[in-house]
């Protein structure tokens, strides 16, 4: 049964563990450019900003060409514009969160600001998937052969 299973899910499971690593990557990025410019005095909106930008083009290029490199890909303009489109989508739900924390909440420590940070990156994450699938990386219109086919050249007796 646990075989079966794993059978029907392996492609999703491997597609989701492999954005799943790549999102780390791209949350320590986040949070380390965010904290630097929080403790440079930047303010936590400006920071936020500034670390998305440069986390979402390592996640790009990650998604890009290992996450969803088996699916179509239409055109590295239009994806590229969608991807960040999508992330400043993204973006609003990290914003938001960090602004509840410190202008509504008047919690301007850095522990609070982090965790404001956690929170959104979270929510934004689970919109990202779901959008990077249905408009950005779109499946692909012909199966990519499991294996190379066989060049050899039969000889006929």
């Amino acid at each position: 049964m646990i075989r079966v299973l794993y059978q029907r899910f392996s492609s999703l499971l491997h597609e989701l563990t492999k954005f799943g690593l790549i999102g780390i990557a791209a949350f320590v990025i986040d949070t380390g450019i965010y904290n630097a410019l929080l403790v440079l005095d930047w303010g936590p909106m400006t920071s936020k900003v500034l670390a998305t930008a440069i986390s979402a083009t390592f996640a790009y290029a990650g998604n890009r060409f290992w996450t969803f490199r088996h699916r179509e890909q239409s055109g590295l303009r239009r994806e590229y514009f969608l991807f960040f489109l999508l992330n400043g989508i993204a973006l609003l739900f990290g914003v938001l969160v960090i602004g509840f924390t410190k202008y509504t909440l008047h919690l301007h420590d850095l522990f609070s600001l982090n965790v404001a940070n956690i929170v959104g990156v979270g929510l934004g994450t689970l919109f990202r998937y779901w959008s990077y699938k249905r408009w950005v990386f779109l499946e692909a219109t012909d199966p990519i052969p499991a294996e190379l086919p066989d060049t050899e050249v039969r000889q006929e007796r």
